[in-house]
This record gives structure tokens, sequence and C-alpha cells, in this order.
């Protein structure tokens, strides 16, 4: 059970300063998605994300500019300052950072941060009993190491050599004084730590927290209350509250912004079809509300569980990429506005290539598509749809309840793969269940889905066999779909230890021709990120990747 605050909710509440009463600005974010978990290290979820950059801080993170900064830290590891040195022993290069906190930096109890923190959390990470989306970063770590005169000068090793070291190292932050006896009593359990955690037994505790906010309140299913950190090492807030508000059903999100039940609706809330039919309204009606577009790399695609005994035939995998109309989708659904996937690698990365001799591009031929089932087995029957040995083609896509452009994707899919035979059955889980069970541990035939990440990103954690889950390595790891290739494998670990661009940019295309060959996955689009703020905000930058502009809510300001 969660500990819960009372507090008053209102837009303006009292508070006092100097012996006066004044009154501290709030602010009220809607969004669609429940968070799966408020543990830093655990939670994978975008609305989690969202929510924590609010009252935590990470590592190192990649700004609006699309440039790597630290907050935490005096500087990001490098060579030219001599900060970062690459070693070798036994033959193998490995690398050596400093990292040092900066100055006075504490938890939200005053708990001074230190790099005993970091090590305990790098601990917590390695366990094979924790269940975290990867362990990559943590088992690259072979030693953290301080002097106890400089507690917060902390020196790393990494085990290999990787150009993307400190991306890694994007980790959050676990307080040892608090986590620590709750780790010792019950991280030899399986999922013992995850159940028993602060996070998720006793959220509201100041000293879980180094961001600008600390929470005050949770209340499953309906809110998150943050309150100004005290002790946060920046500037202070100039929003004293804020409180993100769960509101499940899209569409009642827009209701609720009119009312004033909420003044902000957050990058993980109105869908693109909806911010485009909400600006035309706002311009119609002069409301007092902005809607901000920013292009991004948020990758919406249907992971394939290849071990389903219908989709483990790449025929068939195959044959539905072609009978499917990204084109018609764009239209119907997006007036245009996304663009159309053929990998997981966005226009606006670096990264990217459309050549059709790296990337197999899968043009809509139903035609096609109909030849490659009946070459698979799969006869068309007089009710229209395929059978083999008396099975019927059919299986179920899944997706995230409530959503409604995700309820309107899947009944195009459905009928786009019902003119080649196949039966398309439709399910949809709340987002908290979705992430933390069907995905997770694999309960699915085909779930459709989004995720954000950020330019530059290897992709062991969603390619390499390592990262199928399973009741083995306690459900850890992000290939859903189950895809295990030794070359995808291999060419996965040689990216991270690429330290040239140029180099790192002929495996990522080799990468991406092993994947839309095998098809574990079916790209659907690239959208923008999409917020809805008042118009007397201030300060708000909106990021087009993995992180959210919660990392910046200390700037923000509302007249």
């Amino acid at each position: 059970m969660l500990k819960l605050n009372k507090v008053i909710l209102s837009f303006l509440s009292l508070v006092i300063f100097s012996g006066h009463a004044v009154q501290a600005k709030e602010l009220s974010i809607g969004t669609n998605t429940e968070f799966e978990t408020l543990n830093p290290i655990i939670a994978s979820v975008g609305a989690s994300k969202y929510m924590l950059y609010l009252a935590t801080r990470p590592w190192v993170y990649m700004d609006e500019k699309n440039e790597w900064r630290t907050s935490i830290f005096k500087r990001i590891p490098n060579l030219k300052d001599k900060s970062m040195k690459i070693i070798t022993e036994g033959g193998k290069k490995k690398l050596v950072a400093t990292w040092e906190f900066i100055d006075g930096i504490k938890w939200g109890d005053g708990h001074p941060i230190t790099c005993k923190d970091a090590k305990f959390t790098w601990e917590v990470g390695l366990s094979p009993n924790t269940s975290l989306p990867t362990k990559d970063g943590y088992e690259n770590i072979e030693s953290i190491t301080w002097d106890d005169k400089t507690p917060t000068k902390c020196t790393i090793t990494y085990k290999v050599a990787k150009w993307n070291f400190y991306i890694d190292s994007h980790t959050l932050l676990l307080p040892e004084h608090l986590e620590g006896p709750i780790f010792q009593k019950w991280g030899k359990e399986k999922e013992g730590y995850d159940r028993n955690t602060l996070y998720q037994k006793d959220p509201t505790q100041k000293g879980l927290w180094n961001g600008p906010y600390v929470i005050s309140e949770v209340k499953l299913g309906s809110h998150v209350i943050f309150t100004a950190n005290p002790n946060f090492f920046g500037s202070k807030p100039k929003i004293g509250k804020i409180i993100i508000r769960i509101i499940p059903n899209a569409g009642t999100l827009e209701a609720n912004l009119r009312s004033k039940n909420i003044n902000k609706i957050s990058r993980i809330g109105m869908s693109l079809d909806q911010a485009l039919a909400f600006e035309k309204k706002i311009k119609e009606e002069n409301l007092p509300y902005k809607v901000e577009f920013q292009d991004g790399i948020t990758y919406a695609h249907i992971d394939v569980n290849v071990n389903h005994p219908v989709l483990s035939d790449l025929k068939v995998r195959q044959a539905l990429s072609h009978a499917m109309n990204k084109d018609d989708i764009n239209k119907s659904i997006f007036e245009g506005k996304v663009t159309v996937a053929t990998s997981m690698t966005s226009p606006i990365d670096s990264l990217y290539t459309s050549d059709s001799k790296i990337v197999k591009i899968y043009k809509t031929d139903k035609k096609l598509a109909r030849k490659m089932l009946d070459e698979a087995g799969w006869k068309l029957g007089p009710d229209g749809f395929r059978y083999k040995n008396g099975q019927k083609l059919t299986f179920k896509l899944v997706g995230a309840a409530g959503i409604k452009q995700i309820e309107t994707l899947q009944a195009i899919l459905q009928s786009q793969w019902k003119d080649v035979g196949v039966d398309l059955q439709l399910k949809n889980d709340p987002t908290r269940i979705l992430f933390s069970e069907t995905l997770r541990k694999r309960n699915f035939d085909m779930a459709v889905f989004s995720w954000s990440s950020f330019p530059g990103l290897g992709h062991e954690s969603v390619l390499h066999s390592k990262n199928i889950p399973s009741d083995k390595n306690s459900w850890t790891g992000q290939n859903y779909h189950g895809f295990a290739s030794p070359r995808t494998d291999k060419l996965t670990e040689e990216y991270d230890y690429e330290f040239d661009f140029k180099k790192r940019k002929k495996i990522t295309d080799e990468i991406m021709k092993e994947y839309t060959e095998n098809v574990p996955v079916i790209p659907l689009y690239f959208r923008p990120e999409v917020a809805v703020i008042p118009k007397g905000m201030k300060n708000f930058k909106m990021y087009g990747h993995y992180f959210y502009e919660t990392l910046q809510a200390e700037n923000w300001d509302i007249e």
C-alpha cells in the first residue's frame, strides 16, 4: 500500500513566508498514462520518467538541442581535461572516469549525496533479482571507488572502453541511507526489492528525491502531487506545486482542460490527432491555450512475438508488412503529420538511412501478401479467412486501453489484414498492465506501442538476445519480440565499442538490414511530440526524444 498524505487541491494555495501569507503558484498537468513504478532505476514507461524527472535527476541527459549535459556532476568525463582515460589491462581496453558531484548536492531530507549512493545504485542494478529495463550500463562497470576525504569524487572503472559509457550512465540515483536496509533485507529474493522499495511503499519520504520537487501524495489511478524541494541543489522552482492528474481516457483530457481541472496537457497526454483538432478549436474559440509541436523520434511500432506458432514464420510476418498501408493510416488518423517509419531509426537521427539496399522497404502490395500466405500454406476459406491444417489464421493485437488513436489504428489494421484473409482480434490492457505484465512477460501475439529514445542510441537493449525477458533473468530487458540472432548480437555489441562515428553508422546500417529483413517488429511511424500549455506559461521547452521537458521544470513559470 502507498502511504498517502492529505493535501487540499486548489489552483492557488497559501504558504507562510516571512510572517506573511502569500500565494504559491500551482500547475495541474493531465496525462493519459499511469506510471508502473516510481523506483527510478526500475521504471521503463514514459509516464514514469515524465514524473520522475520532476523529483530526481539523471547522471546525464540530452537537451532540446540534442546535446549531452549533466546537472548533478561538475562535468561529463572526457579525454580533453583528463577526467577520463583509456587503459589496457590483460590485452583489453578499459576506461577509467572521474565523476565528481557538484558541491553541496543533497537528498530531499538534507542527507548528502555521495559516491556511496552511486555504488549502491550500481549494486542494486546489477543484482540478478532486480527487474530492470536493461542492465547493460551496470554490467560494464567493474568498480566504483573514492577517497574518504573526497566522498563526492567517484572513480569508476568500466570493463570495456565504450564511446557511450556516459550514456549508459544516464541512470537515476538511489539513496543508500534509505534504500540500503531494504535491499539488504529483500535483495536476495527474486523481485523482492522491487516489491518492497520505499518508492513503492512510501514514496512521500523526502529523502528519496533529489530534484526540484519531492512527492507529497500518490493516489493510484488519480494523481501524484509534487511540492518544491527545499534542499534542491539548483534554482528554486518558480511554481510551488505541480499536480500530475492521471486521466486514462484520452477523450476526457480536453474536458478537464476546459473545466480548469488541469491547466496543461503533457507530452504523454493528448494524442497527435486530438492535438490537431484542439488547435483548430483554440483558434475558433480564442481559448487561453497553445499547442506546442516538436519533431520527435517517438517510435510507434508493432512487436511481433517471433515464438508464436504462426508468427514464427518469416513469410507470414513479411506478408503482414506488405498487406499494411501506412500512408492510409497517416492520412486517416494524423492528417499526414507523422513520418512513416521503415526502420527504428528516425529521419532526424544522423544514423538514419532510406537506402533500399540497406533497409528492406515493404511497399503496400496485397497481391504479393496473398501469394506469400499461399506459399506459407495458409489457404483462403469460403468465409474469407485463411486456414492451414484446420487452424484459422488468427492472432491478437494488444494495445494500451483508453487511447482513441490506438483503437482507431487497431481497427484500420484489422480491416487491412482482413483483405488478405487474416483474422485479427483486438485487445487492450491498461497501460500499467501492458508494460509491467503483458510486454515484460511476453504474454502477447502482437503488441502495438511506442517508445521514445534519443539520437545515436545503440540497439542492444531491444535487439540483443540476452535482453529477451524471461523468468531466468527476472524479466529484464526490452527485447519483447524475442528475436535472437548471433549476427545481430555481435553488431549491437560492436556499436558500443566503436569510437569512430562513420564506423558506427556502417554498423547501424547492417543492424537495420537485419531488423527489416527479419521483421521482429513492424515499424509504423515517428510522431511529433505535442503538449498543450496555458498561454501565460514561460520557459517551457519541449524535447523531441526520450528525455522529458520536466528536466527543466524548475524554470517553468505561469502568469
